[in-house]
């Protein structure tokens, strides 16, 4: 029988791992290994950053294994051979040392360089124009450059999600509100603040953006700008009780004309409920013995 070839061996692995990588096709394999995207700048922006990030490791990583593999087949020992005593090579310490410095420098120059587009909220579109409203920066907040914004409290709370829209209105008690799933006009750039009512959570939707804790007694926040139509799904990150698998986080995203008639129908649903419950109370105190 003829002697097995190394050289042969180590194409045939090359090949199948080139294989593998061509079988786990990107359209099969979206957003597998790197973060969703395609709903918001924002999301686009951290997964370009992903990626970038993640191509120079898979260069390092098959640089320093494959200099491994080469290494075990082309210089491996029979048997009882007598290794040979090497004390160092000042020049490829120094070259390693220098490559891992500069391959630093370069991922932390893109980062902070990817960062601000990730973090500072942009413009909302012409459409969604009319539907924002001026937001005051401060501390941690950061609006878009022209100060509006549509800004949303986003409330954890064990185990449901709440939202407050803004409706000008100088008593925040008036404000319409939602639970689970958030309704937003496309192009409108939103601004969250998330806060949490009981225990830790975190506020996540991934093809919108990065996710963001909820914790009693702060405020952080966060943007997104959905730019299609659709439904966008997710849940509390945080784990944060025995329904935690239950606290789902929804964002649909709709035309403007359809977000104000989404907005109108909570303001009079919320007015009934109220006037429902104040008729409730009244004829309560008027009979104390009545069934509400």
């Amino acid at each position: 029988m003829a002697p097995i070839n190394r050289r042969h061996i180590f194409t045939a692995v090359l090949l199948a791992v080139v294989a593998g990588c061509l079988a786990l096709a990107p359209a099969a394999m979206a957003d597998f290994f790197t973060p969703e995207d395609g709903g918001s700048p924002n999301a686009d922006r951290i997964d370009t950053l992903y990626k970038i990030v993640f191509a120079v490791g898979v260069v390092v990583f098959i640089g320093v294994e494959g200099t491994l593999l080469y290494t075990l087949i082309k210089f491996r020992a029979r048997k009882g051979a007598v290794a040979a005593q090497i004390h160092g090579n000042t020049r490829l310490e120094i070259g390693w040392t220098v490559g891992a410095a500069l391959i630093l420098v370069v991922l932390a120059t893109v980062t902070f360089v990817a960062l601000p587009g990730i973090r500072d909220p942009e413009n909302s579109s012409a459409e969604a124009s009319a539907l924002v409203m001026p937001v005051s920066a401060h501390g941690e907040k950061r609006v878009p450059p022209d100060g509006k914004a549509l800004n949303i409290e986003v409330t954890g709370m064990q185990y449901v999600w709440r939202y407050t829209y803004p409706d000008g209105d100088d008593n925040p008690l008036n404000n319409p509100y939602s639970y689970e799933e958030m309704v937003v006009p496309v192009g409108a750039t939103v601004t969250l603040d998330i806060r949490a009512t009981d225990v830790a959570h975190s506020w996540w939707i991934p093809e919108l953006g990065g996710k963001m804790d909820a914790i009693p007694g702060y405020t952080n926040y966060a943007w997104f700008k959905a730019t299609k139509p659709g439904v966008f799904r997710g849940q509390c990150a945080e784990l944060c009780g025995r329904n935690h698998a239950n606290m789902i986080a929804q964002v649909r995203a709709v035309p403007p004309a359809e977000y104000q008639q989404y907005i109108e129908r909570l303001r009079n649903d919320i007015a009934a409920a109220n006037a429902d419950a104040a008729e409730s109370r009244r004829k309560l105190d008027a009979d104390p013995q009545a069934t509400p």
